[in-house]
């Protein structure tokens, strides 16, 4: 039986996020030079920005080694990046450790298969609405939205609104 996504919200304090198919719509442009580029939504940066701002913890967990991800990432003030996780419940352990982060506290985010077993370790696994059926099976919450078209900003101003923290003073820049 599936937990009441809703009635998790309110004890968040943590998001854990994939970046290709989650923060990205999955897709890569090759530049004939061979460079990798990768769309990302300024609405989910907004939203990312916000919740650092008021003091939630934000983590990358991603199987992808863009230094062009990871350069954007760290501009919204994301400093817990790991990358070129392909199990990617021993780098969510690793944190949880490091920061001492009750699970019950974690909303994980992901799309894809190695996306499934850091999922399982924490209070609210969901998803993008183009997830694979089997991230989707096991997902709290499947967003109405598509990775990299805003599920990030969905799930983390549904968390920020319920704990009273959503911004309405419009300080964090939209990028």
């Amino acid at each position: 039986m599936k937990k009441n996504y809703k009635e998790l919200l309110n004890q968040i304090s943590t998001f854990i996020l994939d970046v290709d198919g989650v923060l990205t719509d999955g897709s890569v442009l090759v530049t004939t030079k061979g460079e990798m580029l990768r769309r990302m939504n300024v609405k989910d940066g907004y939203a990312m920005k916000t919740a650092l701002q008021k003091g939630y913890k934000i983590c990358i967990i991603t199987g992808g080694t863009n230094e062009g991800v990871k350069d954007r990432l760290k501009g919204l003030g994301i400093t817990d990046i790991y990358m070129g996780a392909h199990h990617k419940q021993d780098p969510l352990e690793e944190y949880l450790d490091i920061y001492n982060i009750d699970p019950n506290t974690v909303l994980y985010m992901g799309d894809d298969m190695p996306d499934i077993p850091p999922m399982q370790m924490v209070a609210l696994a969901t998803s993008p609405q183009n997830a694979v059926a089997e991230v989707k099976a096991i997902s709290d919450y499947v967003s109405h939205k598509n990775g990299g078209d805003g599920c990030v900003r969905d799930i983390i101003e549904q968390v920020l609104k319920v704990r009273g923290d959503w911004n309405t003073n419009f300080s964090a820049s939209n990028d």
